[in-house]
């Protein structure tokens, strides 16, 4: 796991991003009402400490009604996911943050959810963010962000695919349905999941009228390039304006990265792709691989006013998350960890007994303070097991220091792939290993 984070982390710092962390949990009013009703059902609560129940109020105690009760018994809880808390934290620090400010934060998150394969209670998210700007050049260089990083990963192929919560609001204004629009994206978010049939039954269920349904069948049929896939869109929301302006944000991107071009990933527009976290106003993000069978790798999309709830007005953002868990899942079902260098050693210095050790520890120092790794090796063993320990760590030299080099206050240094031994003194030492 470290893998993956040491190569996002690098990623994100090449990008110009900075770390920051928030607390595990938080007051349940900044969490509750952000993510939709599902999102609210998973979040896990912090029941009061003390005696919870002697403080809560009798009448709700009467009436056995968790959900009528919760607020008085407990006031805070485990964080659903990074953003939220990066907004309060925005906020919190407006006066010390230099905007657009640019964050990336790799820390857990918790969610009352039914574990399984690819979903956890406890997992890793790892979000980049930008606030203080609505330039679409920050959801051009948040496909660059996944592309490079998947890249490097050897994760190959990776599908971003990309929509906007604009053209949906477009979408339910054309059905007539706009009163609708959170019902609508939450259904529409599961189309993968339970089909055309199974969302037609949700938004059914939810008030949504069967005609209004069927005048969404041609976004089902959507084909050919990005392009073509938008200038059919463009047609379909000719008659609403926030359709036609989400339309025009999508080519600026599509156009942009097809410029620029990806690595070794694909953007995809799939006008299907809603996310049904309430905060998204404009792109959204989710990537995918076809290579497991395994819900979306990573996520996100633009939240123009996700401060303004905590009371920073009109301070645009967009962000991206990596699902790290189901990351670390795909890359060893595909075997993807065998190329990767495990931390060793440059240099190991045999052990031949305490005089030896001590003598050889002074070395070690000086060696450390020039950013070389070295290691003695602790126990005085025959000298078979410890070359045995260096090849099988694939450590490229050994030093040996016996009590000949110990009067000559020299060293022998053994080269471990060409077999080439040499006297040399501490400065030469250091020298022949950095090179």
């Amino acid at each position: 796991m470290k893998y993956i984070f040491n190569t996002i982390q690098e990623v994100f710092e090449i990008f110009g991003f900075q770390p920051i962390e928030t607390p595990s949990f938080e007051n349940s009013a900044t969490l509750m009402g952000k993510y939709g009703e599902e999102g609210d059902r998973l979040i896990f609560k912090i029941l009061n400490s003390g005696d919870y129940l002697k403080k809560a109020d009798e009448a709700l105690l009467e009436t056995k009604n968790s959900n009528k009760l919760i607020g008085s018994i407990s006031e805070k809880a485990l964080r659903y996911d990074l953003t939220v808390p990066f907004a309060r934290y925005v906020v919190q620090h407006q006066n010390e943050i230099t905007f657009p400010f640019k964050r990336y934060q790799i820390q857990p998150v918790w969610r009352a959810d039914r574990p399984q394969k690819g979903r956890f209670r406890e997992f890793y998210q790892c979000d980049a963010d930008v606030v203080g700007s609505d330039s679409l050049w920050q959801e051009v260089e948040f496909v660059q962000l996944y592309d490079t990083v998947f890249t490097k990963l050897g994760l190959t192929e990776t599908k971003i695919k990309i929509n906007n919560r604009k053209i949906l609001s477009g979408i339910a204004e054309v059905i007539g349905e706009q009163d609708k629009l959170i019902a609508f994206t939450v259904a529409l978010d599961k189309l993968d999941k339970i089909g055309i049939e199974g969302i037609t039954k949700e938004m059914l269920s939810n008030g949504i009228a069967q005609n209004a349904i069927d005048k969404l069948q041609p976004l089902f049929s959507l084909h050919g390039t990005n392009t073509e896939k938008l200038e059919q869109l463009a047609s379909l929301l000719n008659d609403s304006e926030i359709g036609t302006k989400g339309v025009e944000e999508l080519q600026f991107v599509v156009n942009k990265i097809a410029n620029l071009g990806l690595q070794s990933a694909n953007l995809d527009l799939d006008v299907t792709l809603a996310r049904g976290l309430n905060y998204y106003t404009g792109a959204i993000f989710e990537v995918q691989t076809n290579k497991v069978k395994m819900g979306s790798i990573g996520g996100g999309g633009r939240y123009d006013d996700l401060t303004g709830i905590f009371g920073l007005k009109n301070v645009s953002g967009i962000g991206i998350s990596f699902g790290l868990d189901r990351i670390y899942l795909v890359l060893e079902e595909l075997n993807l960890f065998k190329e990767i260098a495990l931390p060793r050693p440059e240099v190991l210095f045999v052990n031949f007994g305490n005089e030896e050790a001590a003598y050889s520890m002074q070395a070690i120092q000086k060696i450390r303070a020039n950013h070389i790794k070295a290691e003695l090796y602790p126990d005085n063993a025959k000298m078979k097991k410890q070359m045995t320990y260096a090849n099988k760590r694939e450590i490229p030299f050994v030093v040996v220091v016996g009590e000949h080099e110990m009067e000559n206050k020299n060293y022998s240094l053994k080269n471990m792939q060409s077999g080439e031994q040499t006297k040399c003194n501490l400065e030469e030492l250091i020298r022949l290993i950095a090179n």
